[in-house]
């Protein structure tokens, strides 16, 4: 086992790595920004480390500072948690070269399923439903055109090397096709520094299902059942529930199996997330494959009682699984909320000092963050300020015990999307299961 790990994120992701390492009995460093310096991720490590300033580019994101940090603290192994470097298969790489145990998948599994074109050809070779779309990247607008033409519209261009919504773009006619073309290109080169860009079949009112994945060096891979990610807005989730109230224990045994053999494809290790779109006639496909752990983790830790992170860490430093597929069972319903520093009508970052903050509590209630009166929310990073995730016997137990806790969680100071939440929780077709990536545009139009 490991041990010393360098934890090169920050907040309640940082905190939740760091807590799994205690519990390992790992000694821990955190890594910080000088906007971060005074942030409850670098309270709780054992030892801190500057890597720059607020500018993710010249802190998080800086490889050689970030190394250095790891260097001179003597730490063996990295986590990355989710974005930053977490997907960066030249970092992966380099840790791997210097002696540094890069937690989680293998720098080729990385570079593999970050060109979301090629992941796509690997899995359609191996016979599994992938979506219907271009033969990898795009080359040029005429390109665009007569892959368009054979799938028919509408269809959505996507990012080769994109994530989070960035460089999307969905297109209802021929005649929109090439002016979206040339805008997700340069959205594509400006976020990920590549211009790549592939297409795909866009459904209407598809659902958004991933299936969180471990794998061992061995070969082993076993699958830890589905997330229902449909309530999104601009391809950000902001609901995320398990298991997902459109599919039954045939259908998840179906959709099991497919990540599980999408992963095999190519080696995979440590965790991963197999994402997929179900239709209206339940027939599924193949997305792409997130080399992370995911931001919605905890509610597939809450119905399997498995540690994700420590999973991760075990997996890394060489162990097999401790579970097997027989072993899994989903117990019960979960619920993930993603509270958001943002204006909840205009959708608006909302930065800024936290004069009060009170985390709702109780049976079957558990609160990821990083947050406490008196800390300030910087502009400088993603808005996500906390995860709000409830557990019960089933569905309408989770959503009840949400509802309670979206009601005792007091944030003040800041705007916050806890307003939308409560409202989402309310509506009648939410309550009842009928969600698409289609419902939060309806929902806010009302």
């Amino acid at each position: 086992m490991f041990k010393k790990v360098l934890v090169a994120n920050r907040g309640e992701i940082a905190l939740r790595v760091i807590r799994a390492c205690k519990e390992l009995g790992i000694q821990t460093v955190a890594i910080h920004s000088e906007a971060d310096a005074a942030g409850l991720h670098v309270l709780a490590a054992d030892e801190k480390v500057c890597v720059g300033p607020a500018e993710a580019a010249l802190s998080y994101r800086n490889i050689p500072n970030v190394l250095s940090a790891a260097e001179i603290t003597g730490a063996d192994a990295i986590h990355p948690g989710y974005g930053f470097l977490s997907e960066n298969a030249h970092f992966a790489e380099v840790c791997e070269s210097i002696g540094i145990k890069f937690i989680g998948p293998t720098s080729e599994n990385i570079a593999m399923m970050g060109d979301k074109a090629k992941a796509r050809e690997v899995v359609a070779g191996r016979g599994l439903p992938v979506t219907p779309g271009s033969q990898g990247e795009l080359r040029n607008e005429e390109d665009a055109v007569q892959a368009a033409q054979k799938i028919g519209f509408p269809v959505i261009i996507k990012a080769t090397a994109g994530g989070g919504g960035r460089g999307m773009r969905v297109v209802n006619k021929a005649e929109d096709l090439g002016r979206a073309f040339q805008a997700a290109q340069a959205e594509a080169k400006s976020t990920f520094g590549n211009e790549g860009v592939y297409l795909e079949r866009y459904f209407l009112e598809p659902r958004h299902i991933e299936v969180q994945v471990l794998a061992d060096h061995r070969g082993h891979v076993i699958h830890l059942g589905e997330r229902d990610c449909s309530i999104q807005r601009r391809h950000q989730k902001l609901v995320e529930e398990t298991p997902s109230p459109a599919i039954n224990d045939k259908l998840r045994r179906e959709i099991g199996r497919v990540a599980v053999e999408a992963v095999k494809a190519v080696h995979y290790r440590n965790a991963g997330t197999v994402e997929f779109l179900l239709d209206k006639e339940k027939d599924f496909f193949f997305m792409e494959v997130n080399t992370r752990i995911q931001v919605e983790h905890p509610i597939t830790e809450m119905v399997t009682g498995v540690d994700l992170i420590k999973e991760q860490i075990r997996l890394a430093a060489g162990h097999s699984l401790s579970i097997r597929q027989q072993d899994v069972a989903l117990n019960g319903h979960s619920i993930e909320c993603r509270i958001n520093a943002e204006d909840p009508e205009k959708f608006t970052p909302s930065p800024g000092r936290i004069t009060k903050y009170n985390a709702p509590g109780g049976f079957g209630v558990r609160v990821d963050s990083a947050m406490e009166t008196g800390a300030t929310v910087v502009p400088h990073y993603d808005s996500m300020i906390a995860k709000l995730i409830t557990h019960g016997r089933d569905r309408q137990e989770a959503i009840a015990r949400m509802r309670r806790a979206l009601d005792e969680f007091v944030i003040e100071g800041i705007k916050t999307t806890i307003p939308l939440h409560r409202r989402i929780f309310e509506d009648p077709d939410f309550q009842k299961g009928h969600v698409s990536t289609a419902f939060l545009d309806r929902f806010l139009a009302k």
